[in-house]
């Protein structure tokens, strides 16, 4: 059986209700994800901010600074705006958020762009400069096949002192954050909020939840619970996340395999896809700097409808700087290739959780946690680590049935701008061989 791309679309965003969990089930059985042959893939960063939200920097040194470095794509996701307004914004503001010496923010993107692009103005006796909009800088940048900006924001919601924050890529307005009744109610909301927008606009969306364990906000009995929300970041370059987790609560990739193992056991629902993003602030030498983390896209197309398609089908992996020469899924064997670099091992393991898991569940109390003074824990057989392949050449086929398989590529090379202690070159591979798939 194949689903398409907007028959999963309307899958991951319709209400969870009895009917819809029956429609997820008939689609999972036998569940292969397909997006149109392509050639070509495009790396992209889709979390960044700048001086429109709380960002350090203009949004064109930002642009310049991904596009002059190999990225073909890339959202700029501020805080509750996209850049389509008229915005001034004062020199002494702009430079009280750099910590870093030399030349200002404002004389770089002077000397950079020049004085008769940077619009400034006399207010109160203090000096402003303009924000200019996306319309405004888009064209210094863009070229078809080479390099794209697609409009974008993080929806920052929040329940009680919970941040709930969601990007939408390809928005055409601004989506006001919404609220519900609980930490997944006020993700549904928001998530059906992007479904209507999509509707209205005829402009297919791509939304992705960010950084779960930003404050600890959000478990992965919350994600799982939200069949709406497809993707989620399971890196995220910002040092403030919670990556790794702690002693009492799930790092990154604990989360996926918690998420995932719900999904498809209890809900026979498809698994949830990983990007992995920058989420970048500072640009001026910084501790949130850009470059950590990335998609890569396999797409017949720079364009975001393209790019957002192949998303959906899941034809992508998450990187924080392992590259892939060649990724296939036929069946339920996974083949991949590794991009190596001299000096440099790699080893994947392959990962997932079997059918007919240890299902047995336990609790442990987080006393500094306020919000969830609990949290579930988990056998050794969600997310068991099925084998361990060295080197560059990847074949597996799975010897048993599973739930779900992914595959996490770990180098020995250190990550030259970690945002955790001994952090090394990873690359993530998207879930395959589901439940029944044959």
């Amino acid at each position: 059986m194949i689903v398409t791309t907007e028959a999963l679309a309307l899958m991951s965003h319709s209400s969870p209700s009895p009917m819809k969990r029956s429609l997820l089930s008939l689609a999972f059985l036998g569940l292969t994800f397909t997006a149109p042959a392509a050639d070509q893939w495009f790396k992209g960063n889709t979390h960044t901010h700048s001086l429109w939200s709380d960002g350090n920097d203009f949004p064109e040194m930002i642009t310049d600074w991904y596009a002059s470095r190999g990225y073909q794509f890339l959202a700029l996701t501020d805080h509750n705006i996209i850049h389509a307004t008229e915005v001034w914004m004062g020199t002494q503001a702009i430079e009280k958020r750099r910590k870093a010496l030399g030349k200002t923010t404002v004389e770089k993107y002077t000397a950079r762009f020049g004085k008769d692009w940077v619009q400034t103005r006399e207010l109160d006796g203090q000096t402003e400069v303009r924000l200019r909009k996306l319309d405004e800088y888009r064209p210094l940048f863009e070229k078809p096949g080479k390099f794209l900006l697609i409009q974008a924001e993080e929806i920052s919601a929040k329940f009680e002192k919970s941040p709930i924050h969601i990007n939408v890529l390809n928005n055409q307005t601004v989506l006001k954050p919404a609220t519900g009744s609980s930490i997944a109610e006020t993700m549904r909301a928001n998530l059906l909020a992007i479904l209507a927008h999509e509707k209205s606009s005829g402009q297919p969306m791509l939304a992705h939840l960010n950084h779960p364990n930003f404050q600890w906000a959000i478990t992965p009995e919350e994600i799982a619970e939200v069949l709406e929300e497809q993707f989620f970041e399971i890196y995220n370059g910002h040092p403030m996340i919670n990556y790794e987790g702690d002693q009492h609560r799930a790092g990154n990739e604990r989360i996926w395999d918690i998420v995932n193992t719900l999904r498809t056991a209890t809900m026979k629902a498809p698994p949830m896809f990983g990007v992995a993003t920058d989420d970048s602030h500072h640009y001026h030498g910084e501790e949130s700097s850009p470059g950590r983390g990335w998609v890569m896209v396999r797409s017949p197309k720079l364009d975001a409808a393209s790019i957002i398609t192949s998303m959906r089908a899941g034809d992508f992996y998450a990187s924080s700087g392992v590259t892939l020469d060649e990724l296939q899924v036929s069946g339920k064997t996974l083949r991949l290739r590794i991009h190596a670099e001299p000096g440099v091992t790699y080893i994947t393991r392959i990962v997932g959780t079997p059918v007919g898991y240890d299902a047995k569940t336990g609790t442990v109390s987080v006393e500094s946690d306020k919000v969830h003074p609990t949290r579930t824990t988990y056998s050794s057989d969600v997310g068991k680590t099925f084998a361990t392949i060295e080197g560059t050449e990847v074949s597996y086929t799975p010897t048993e049935d599973v739930l779900y398989l992914r595959a996490v590529i770990t180098s020995s090379k250190p990550h030259p701008n970690p945002s955790y202690a001994n952090q090394t070159e990873m690359a993530w591979i998207q879930p395959w061989a589901f439940a029944n798939s044959r």
